[in-house]
């Protein structure tokens, strides 16, 4: 096998271990809840502290990557997330679980920034697209092979098995990828900015804490007016600060180049779609009658497409390029959640199901030519920070799309248990049913919305292209 093929094997095994251990501690909410006598507004903290955490920390690994090497921050961050994994499953109260947890997103958030840098590095671009593919592919497996794995651990081994599990896989790969993932010959010696670095960091924590709770602390309270306030100055006094700093932390200059702007517009909107969907549509899969292993089989469907989806898409994106793909992925996804409107509490499993593996196609179509339409577009020294721009997209996408998915949802239920005619059961239905109908109708349009964003980022070189230039 070609060499380049057994460091994205070595790349691959970090990033399924992130969304794998997402997904398998989610099932083990109610577990956590219950083994730690603590409600579920605490034990939530176990996911948000990780997704905080991560999300805010992404920019500043991919400016670290550019400085100091991406194959040393992926390192790092294998053994920063599997010593964390240890201290998970050892941890005796809530608040260490919590703490602990915020410490493995950070290790998990160094190996996520920096992994599509690594593949664009050790890829030519007309091979870019497969090798990304093949990323998008690994997160897809830790995301469908997580719930059921998951009910495996705690029911065989219980709840510290979720968290011990990733020692081996973690001390396996840190081996596999120090021997295969070849050392950086450039360094680039320049200074790091800690003001833009917290400034960015204080942004995304504070907007992110505000999106995720702020119908649970109220969106005009107190503590919500704090925290927005903190999230607008922070981000004005970022955005002025980069502007005149020498070395920056998050060179703008990359957004004037209308493919990594567009693209990454696209991924945030497409994530966030596509969160409100996953949120949603469990609650209408329970009210409809099915019992939670039936809900975690059926939602497998979204993910397993997608897998057999992206490294297809991402070969062809190498041939004909990003555009026609990407754009047409987000039109697929957009009928797709517009036929999730059109359910009904009696609507059967395969109804549910074909309309899923649409989306996962869409998905599948879309993401990886989005993905590898933006790492090409930045220059090679700046690798890192699009991958983490790139990844903070991601993230943030998946925190609107929950906090919007329940939001709106709550409102519009509201508002038509007070205008339907109906009474008692039916009328709960009836409200709950038409609440659901129009947020996947609003998701339809937000996906969109992203196919006219992906449309509008113009025709990219396709690898062949290139190819054939560097032959010349």
């Amino acid at each position: 096998m070609d060499r380049k093929y057994w460091i994205l094997s070595a790349v691959l095994m970090g990033t399924v271990m992130g969304p794998l251990d997402t997904s398998v501690v989610n099932v083990a909410m109610p577990t956590l809840s219950e083994v730690f006598k603590s409600g579920m507004t605490t034990v939530s903290w176990v996911s948000m502290s990780y997704l905080l955490v991560l999300s805010s920390l992404l920019l500043t690994y991919g400016r670290l990557g550019d400085m100091l090497g991406y194959r040393r921050l992926f390192l790092l961050g294998m053994i920063v997330f599997t010593a964390a994994s240890v201290l998970c499953g050892l941890s005796p109260t809530i608040g260490i679980l919590i703490m602990a947890r915020a410490l493995q997103a950070a290790g998990a958030g160094l190996m996520m920034a920096v992994a599509p840098a690594i593949i664009t590095r050790t890829f030519p671009p007309a091979e870019r697209g497969k090798a990304l593919g093949y990323n998008a592919m690994a997160v897809a497996v830790g995301l469908s092979v997580g719930p059921s794995f998951g009910g495996f651990l705690l029911k065989s081994f219980g709840w510290r098995s979720i968290f011990f599990i990733n020692v081996p896989i973690g001390v396996a790969g840190y081996i596999w990828a120090k021997s295969i993932i070849p050392v950086e010959n450039e360094f680039h010696k320049e200074r790091f900015d800690p003001p833009g670095a917290l400034l960015g960091f204080v942004f995304l924590a504070s907007i992110l804490l505000y999106i995720s709770k702020g119908q649970e602390i109220g969106w005009t309270s107190g503590v919500g007016f704090l925290l927005l306030m903190i999230s607008i100055v922070s981000f004005i006094s970022f955005i002025i600060w980069e502007k005149r700093a020498v070395e920056p932390m998050l060179d703008l200059s990359l957004f004037s180049n209308r493919m990594f702007s567009a693209g990454n517009l696209s991924c945030l909107l497409n994530f966030i779609a596509q969160y409100m969907m996953v949120f949603l549509t469990p609650f209408f899969l329970d009210r409809a009658g099915y019992s939670t292993n039936q809900i975690g089989l059926i939602m497998t469907a979204f993910p397993i497409t997608m897998l057999m989806v992206a490294p297809i898409s991402g070969t062809l994106s190498d041939k004909i390029g990003p555009l026609f793909l990407s754009t047409g992925g987000a039109l697929i996804c957009s009928v797709a959640l517009y036929l999730m409107s059109t359910l009904n509490l009696s609507s059967s499993r395969s109804e549910v199901v074909w309309r899923l593996v649409l989306f996962g196609l869409g998905n599948g179509l879309f993401q990886t030519p989005n993905n590898s339409s933006v790492m090409g577009s930045a220059p090679r020294e700046r690798q890192g920070i699009a991958s983490g721009v790139l990844a903070t997209m991601r993230n943030v996408g998946m925190v609107l799309g929950i906090a919007l998915g329940s939001g709106l949802f709550s409102m519009r239920n509201a508002y038509y248990l007070d205008i339907l005619p109906q009474s008692g059961k039916a009328l709960q239905d009836a409200a709950y049913m038409n609440g659901l109908r129009d947020m996947f109708v609003l998701t339809a349009m937000i996906d969109l919305l992203c196919m006219i964003t992906s449309m509008v980022r113009g025709k990219q070189e396709t690898g062949r292209e290139i190819l054939l230039e560097d032959r010349k």
